[in-house]
């Protein structure tokens, strides 16, 4: 094998490396709702979506002191997300660019 067909396939290794350790990263968020009411939708989309996707919780509610384990690995490798929960009284709290590569846990609080 020549020096730069090494080289070159040394540089593919390496850049394929690097694309599947982003992919390896756990996803998983605990969403902790310490706000004094009920969240009755949650929803988390890739940062720079317009839309905010399907409500992760659907028909269930997250009560005041209660938390759940939500999984955001989509096959994109992506780890910056949005979220939005909106509460039983109507109320809505928005969180921007949560890197859920790097945090375990998102708090809700009023």
């Amino acid at each position: 094998m020549s020096d730069r067909l090494k080289i070159a396939l040394s540089a593919f290794i390496l850049t394929v490396g690097a694309s599947n350790s982003a992919l390896a990263y756990d996803r998983h968020v605990t969403l902790i709702n310490e706000s004094s009411n009920g969240i009755v939708e949650f929803y988390g989309s890739n940062t720079g979506t317009s839309d905010w996707q399907e409500d992760i919780l659907g028909v269930d509610i997250l009560a005041s002191g209660e938390e759940v384990n939500i999984d955001f690995n989509d096959d994109t490798g992506y780890c910056k997300f949005d979220f939005k929960a909106v509460f039983d009284d109507g109320s809505e709290a928005i969180k921007e660019a949560f890197n859920v590569c790097d945090e375990a846990t998102i708090t809700v609080t009023d």
